[in-house]
């Protein structure tokens, strides 16, 4: 989606090549008809060249007003760079989702850029482990249905506050190192504190996957044999089965023919 004053320009250049292509064309027809028609007389084809000149001169006319009425107005401001910047981003963001695997690619490189922009910070190792937990929920997110369906919903809240939790402590403590002697005492208490909850919600978050995947397999598995394995019992039966019926023919054919 482009901005105002691309717009304004754009409109303008068109208006600005019409004006001159019916100008043009006029000029052609205009002088078309003012040469053959001395010739010939007027006839039915001299009243087509004549009509053609006259209404590519109309129209000439109105694109040369609306091109002059559109640069009498004030052009739109420019963007801002960051804004400009700002809005190809999400341009590139809204072609990639479209895509079939955008989705995927987007939110790896979401990853990727979180993990970069902790790197060096008390958040970096948390944040990992957190990573990897959520990802093991994921694949196991279809499963949990039913009585476990609130968990779901739990977790995705609990991951967005956990990563934002991570955030601020990495801030932090790049703050500290930016602090003088006397502010930074307050700073070290609050980061500990932030990092202890971290620590806290990330190892609770680890604990809701653990039972997840203890749901999960509970769910799955059978009082006794999985059907799976028993039908495919009962097929290599079956195929045991056929085969021993045809070695009994074949060794019965060789009898029936011997007199």
């Amino acid at each position: 989606m482009t901005d105002e004053r691309t717009r304004y320009f754009r409109r303008l250049g068109r208006l600005r090549r019409s004006a001159r292509r019916w100008s043009v064309t006029a000029g052609g027809l205009g002088g078309a008809a003012a040469v053959l028609t001395p010739y010939a007389g007027l006839g039915l084809a001299d009243a087509a060249w004549a009509a053609g000149a006259g209404g590519a001169i109309a129209l000439a006319a109105w694109r040369w007003i609306d091109l002059r009425a559109l640069a009498a107005q004030p052009a739109p401001p420019a963007l801002d760079p960051a804004e400009a910047a700002a809005r190809s981003r999400a341009r590139l963001v809204a072609a990639v989702e479209r895509l079939p695997a955008g989705p995927g690619v987007l939110a790896e490189v979401r990853r990727m850029r979180s993990r970069v922009a902790l790197r060096g910070t008390r958040a970096a190792e948390p944040w990992a482990r957190l990573d990897r937990a959520s990802l093991t929920f994921a694949g196991m997110r279809s499963r949990l249905t039913g009585l476990a369906g609130p968990a779901v919903t739990e977790a995705a809240t609990a991951d967005r506050s956990l990563r934002d939790l991570a955030a601020r402590v990495a801030n932090v403590e790049r703050a500290l190192r930016l602090a003088s002697p006397e502010a930074r005492p307050p700073l070290v208490e609050a980061h500990t504190a932030l990092v202890a909850q971290l620590e806290s919600g990330v190892a609770a978050y680890e604990r809701l996957v653990v039972a997840a995947a203890g749901y999960v397999a509970e769910n799955a598995r059978p009082d006794g044999e999985h059907p799976a394995a028993a039908r495919l019992t009962e097929a290599t039966d079956l195929l045991h089965g056929v085969a021993s019926a045809l070695a009994e023919l074949r060794g019965v054919g060789p009898t029936l023919r011997t007199p």
